[in-house]
């Protein structure tokens, strides 16, 4: 095949993808800490999700004296349908519904921090702030929109945190994050039954840098009001698009974009009502109108092969908790959050047909010893009916093929994890050398 020919095929290709593939909204990953789970991540910011917690606000850090390692791992089981409705394209609608497109996956987040001395810490977190597995049916009526999605990310956040005084601690700290992703979707070819249409991919690769920073202020005893910040991370994704080719090779080529991550603005307050109770509350913001639209870029030929309408709308969470000391080596805990979602009619596609949330959890703590805690958490989430159409005149079309569709969604989540001291806190730091002249 010539270099001209080929490159053009290609081009078409990016075509379909780009509009089919617009799904990448909405993919942040909250499940980092489970003790904030067990809350619903109500109070996060404050502290409340222990050290995991920097995740949100780093200057929590200074709230964990010694050396202290948290580690969680959280199973989130996804559980979506799509059901073709009136609207579709009667030539798809027959291929029938998507069967259940959520795929169980495991997260692991950790965190670990060290006390120089009593103003200075070292800490270092790490976890995948963004990420997506959904896989329809191989054949269903909307197979040209969607086959498979995957979105995997590793975020390695170094932390320095410094308590200015008894009230107020600040921290910072670098964000370097990998991203990958790789879709496939049925491509339509003229003159073959849909039922054997080839699945066709793009998929590509990115490092980015970014940063963390954040304050906590104890105006009194009991009362602690953290905010925090996770910057947006810009990727220069290097990646390929492709599709089999009946009776020949297998046709792909070099693709470039350059995608925007969210950036996150996460408030928390933590009250006690006792010793042994406390209140939490939480309030999150993630900028996703910030991604617009990407433009796929073709390296073979120099030129813009497709833009991606990632037109979202920016999230906001809401969330309340409560815990209670039961016993001086028990602590139970339990949330309510309500989450706007950033996809809605205009923008939902059948990737990832998010819609507004509500999320109830329970959790609790047990102190093993003095130096060992397990947690534990478990979180339901209930997500409204939703409806999805691509199509002529939408954002998502492929050769005007129209798909309407109704959408029932669920999650339940479910994460464990750990936290380790190791030996006694270090001494706090010399009184300052006063000189006298």
């Amino acid at each position: 095949m010539g270099g001209t020919m080929r490159a053009a095929m290609l081009a078409a290709i990016a075509m379909v993808l780009g509009a089919g593939a617009a799904h990448a909204g909405a993919f942040g990953i909250r499940e980092q800490s489970t003790q904030a789970q067990g809350l619903a991540f109500a109070g996060a910011a404050a502290g409340s999700g222990g050290l995991s917690s920097i995740f949100w606000n780093p200057a929590t850090i200074t709230m964990n004296p010694g050396f202290v390692s948290e580690q969680n791992f959280t199973f989130i089981g996804l559980s979506s349908t799509i059901r073709p409705d009136l609207g579709t394209n009667p030539g798809f609608a027959r291929l029938g519904g998507s069967g259940d497109i959520g795929q169980g996956a495991v997260v692991p987040a950790g965190a670990t921090s060290y006390q120089i001395n009593d103003r200075l810490w070292l800490g270092l977190s790490t976890g995948a702030p963004f990420g997506l597995v959904t896989k329809p049916r191989q054949v269903w009526a909307g197979e040209v929109y969607g086959r498979s999605s995957r979105i995997f990310s590793l975020a390695i956040n170094p932390v320095i945190g410094f308590k200015v005084n008894e009230w107020l601690s600040l921290a910072a700290g670098p964000n370097i994050e990998y991203f990958r992703l790789t879709l496939r979707q049925a491509l339509p070819i003229p003159g073959i039954q849909p039922t054997v249409y080839p699945s066709s991919f793009v998929k590509g690769e990115s490092w980015g840098v970014g940063f963390t920073a954040g304050a906590t202020l104890t105006p009194r005893d009991g009362t602690v009001l953290g905010i925090g910040y996770r910057s947006s991370v810009h990727h220069d994704i290097d990646g390929s698009i492709g599709v089999p080719l009946p009776n020949l090779a297998p046709l792909a080529g070099q693709v470039r974009a350059k995608l925007n991550t969210p950036d996150k603005l996460s408030v928390g307050l933590t009250q006690a009502l006792s010793p042994v109770a406390r209140v939490n509350l939480g309030f999150e913001w993630d900028n996703w109108s910030r991604l617009g639209t990407v433009g796929i870029v073709s390296k073979t030929l120099g030129v813009p092969v497709n833009n991606l309408p990632l037109n979202y709308k920016d999230g906001y969470t809401y969330s309340i908790g409560a815990e209670y000391d039961a016993a001086p080596n028990l602590t139970l805990r339990t949330g309510f959050a309500y989450e706007t979602s950033p996809i809605d009619f205009t923008n939902r596609s059948v990737r990832l047909p998010d819609g507004n949330r509500y999320d109830v959890s329970v959790g609790a703590s047990y102190r093993w010893s003095q130096q060992l805690t397990l947690n534990v958490a478990y979180s339901h989430f209930f997500l409204n009916r939703s409806r999805l159409l691509a199509g002529l005149g939408r954002d998502y079309n492929v050769g005007n093929i129209a798909f309407a569709g109704v959408v029932d969604s669920s999650a339940d989540i479910v994460s464990v994890g750990f936290r380790y001291v190791f030996g006694a806190p270090p001494p706090a730091a010399p009184a300052p050398l006063v000189r006298k002249y």
